[in-house]
């Protein structure tokens, strides 16, 4: 039972779904044990193979149609699968950008024959997804991309470099945002497919130092006179990227407010029996009124979190989730994160601070839920648009 006040989402009652969620828990338990997800974390990359089984297991891709090669599912399956890898702890497993993401600009964006040419090797883990988006200049200012693609005889010239890549030491398939015209602004903006394993001039550089999500492989890629066939042009027409990163772009937000739920849910699930057994000047933890109206107060505000972001799932599946409505959850539900998080923290004491505690790491992780996918400032930009 949950630890929140909320009760179960009328969308996620049907019995297939709870049994799809039941699979996945196995397979976790089976595939990603502690001390293999400690050796990702150790690496600072989950290996391949896990990619592998997680296809095997029809984990990838799970809302692609059956034409394509996909299980048939939906946003929900998605959310089941990015939802109990946040509360089994396998931090660092870019499935969200894989299957919540970048799959979904191939299934929404692509042509027909670039959807049976590359979901089938998205699905199987063959291909392993990323987005080439942010750049040492432009971050959440898409427009200030630098990376160019010049038109050739059959295709385009790709140079530019990207950062904060996640999966970028193993991605080998990444959905560039390049500039197809400079002198065009938004319009100008296009998606090129790279598939890396076909191509000359790429290379991936460092593998990035983080505070936190150590098993996560954030990289640098560097594109040098990297050819791209025009058949990889996402869409098939020049300048639509813009729009097609924009389209996408409240899901994803909500994908991390889904993510910043899960961690205050867990974080309490954690903290709760810790101070019930923990003792200082002879009484349990718990046992100071303090104590009891922090997690209070945490609970208080974990549970309006979830149903917001529940009510924003809702619409998501009738397909009216609207841009300011997932700014709106990504700011306000990952500042709180990132609040309750560091109250569970306290209440640990010393030991929330040592990384063999779960906290100790969901306090590290939280911190990059405030800027990537734009950052919390630029939220409150849009939201302010509407007022």
């Amino acid at each position: 039972m949950s630890v929140l006040s909320a009760s179960e989402p009328t969308f996620m009652e049907d019995e297939e779904i709870k049994l799809f969620r039941a699979s996945v828990v196995r397979f976790f338990e089976r595939h990603a044990p502690p001390e293999r997800v400690q050796k990702w974390r150790e690496d600072g990359i989950v290996e391949r193979e896990f990619w592998q089984e997680a296809g095997d297991a029809g984990l990838l891709g799970v809302s692609v149609p059956e034409e394509y090669g996909g299980a048939g599912g939906d946003f929900r399956h998605d959310y089941v699968v990015m939802d109990l890898t946040t509360r089994m702890d396998i931090d660092g497993w870019g499935i969200h950008m894989h299957n919540g993401i970048v799959i979904p600009y191939v299934l929404l964006h692509g042509t027909e024959e670039q959807k049976r040419r590359w979901l089938p090797k998205l699905i199987s883990g063959e291909y392993i997804c990323a987005i080439g988006m942010s750049e040492p200049a432009a971050g959440s200012d898409l427009q200030g991309i630098r990376t160019t693609a010049k038109r050739t005889q059959g295709g385009y010239v790709v140079n530019g470099q990207k950062t904060f890549i996640s999966n970028g030491q193993q991605g080998n398939f990444i959905v560039t945002v390049t500039k197809t015209d400079p002198e065009a602004g938004a319009r100008g903006v296009s998606l090129l497919v790279v598939e890396t394993d076909l191509v000359e001039g790429f290379r991936r550089g460092r593998k990035l130092d983080k505070i936190g999500l150590d098993a996560q492989d954030t990289s640098e890629l560097f594109f040098d006179d990297v050819f791209v066939p025009e058949e990889n042009l996402l869409g098939g027409v020049e300048g639509k990227g813009f729009y097609q990163l924009m389209a996408e772009l409240p899901k994803e937000r909500l994908i991390m407010a889904m993510g910043g739920v899960a961690v205050m849910e867990r974080a309490l699930e954690e903290t709760i029996p810790y101070v019930k057994e923990r003792k200082v000047f002879g009484k349990h933890v718990i046992d100071f009124q303090n104590t009891q109206f922090k997690l209070a107060e945490c609970k208080t505000e974990a549970t309006i979190a979830k149903v917001f972001v529940n009510h924003c799932i809702d619409r998501h599946l009738a397909g009216t989730l609207d841009d300011t409505t997932a700014a709106m959850a990504k700011y306000w539900v990952t500042d709180l994160q990132c609040k309750i998080v560091d109250e569970c923290l306290q209440l640990f004491g010393g030991y929330g601070y040592i990384n063999e505690y779960p906290i100790a790491r969901m306090y590290r992780d939280a911190r990059i839920q405030k800027i990537y996918g734009g950052t919390n400032e630029i939220m409150k930009v849009l939201i302010a648009r509407t007022l």
